[in-house]
């Protein structure tokens, strides 16, 4: 499996992780925004990837996060990318990366898979790495390293052994994934997209694109029950039981 690593030249974070790559991954440097590298895997140096790493900043009130999530919009198109439209993205690849960085995690520093969101718009299986919050943050050197020999051990780890996981999407829940976050780190299940409780009401659509653009066969999805109201758990259970989905609850999986 050939991967590629993006990043911005204006951005801090994302150029701090790839200071610390070596030579042997592939790195592909754009001058605009990360968000707004619409179709870049088309470019001649990274056209032949079979999976491309976004690295970047994560801008938020927490400070000393890192963070791991598939690119799309399930709506509208504010930070890049195309309004409804999300990108393939792979459950296994997203796992193995989040328990590297969970094993490489810097003292003081929080761990955190974030729903599906935001650009760009690429056709090849993609996922963003991010160190947040702020600037004095970005430029924080442990996490940069951190977070490259994390890339590093896990595409040695994905390249070197044949990894099966029962591979899921999950529902609902605020915009960081505390209880999807447990399940990434300590089960046998792994987690593609995501669909929060805010871009709700949830569609036949979204979750038709959660499938589709999951590289593996995805087995069940998983609702973060306590994270949606009633009616919007109804929403979902109708939908799921119309395109015989099965489904848990994030609270129903050992972890």
């Amino acid at each position: 499996m050939k991967f590629a690593i993006v990043s911005s030249k204006q951005d801090k974070a994302g150029m701090n992780i790839t200071s610390f790559l070596p030579d042997l991954i592939p790195i592909h440097y754009v001058d605009c925004k990360i968000v707004h590298a619409e179709n870049i895997d088309k470019k001649d140096e990274i056209e032949d990837a079979d999976f491309i790493i976004f690295t970047s900043k994560h801008v938020g009130k927490k400070p000393k996060m890192l963070s791991l999530h598939a690119p799309g919009n399930w709506k509208q198109a504010d930070y890049g990318g195309k309004e409804g439209k999300i990108c393939k993205t792979s459950g296994t690849v997203l796992k193995t990366l989040f328990q590297e960085m969970s094993k490489n995690l810097p003292s003081g520093w929080e761990l955190t898979l974030e729903v599906t969101h935001h650009g760009p718009f690429i056709e090849k299986p993609c996922c963003f790495i991010e160190i947040g919050s702020n600037e004095e943050d970005w430029r924080k050197k442990e996490a940069g390293k951190a977070l490259a020999i994390a890339i590093e051990n896990a595409i040695k780890i994905l390249n070197k052994q044949k990894i099966k996981y029962k591979t899921v999407i999950g529902i609902g829940g605020p915009h960081y994934c505390p209880s999807m976050t447990k399940i990434q780190l300590n089960s046998d299940i792994a987690i593609s997209h995501i669909i929060p409780q805010y871009v709700f009401p949830i569609t036949e659509n979204m979750i038709s694109q959660a499938l589709k653009k999951t590289e593996e066969k995805v087995s069940f999805a998983i609702i973060d029950w306590k994270g949606l109201d009633s009616e919007e758990r109804k929403q979902t259970i109708d939908l799921l039981n119309k395109i015989n989905l099965e489904y848990k609850k994030t609270s129903e999986i050992e972890k």
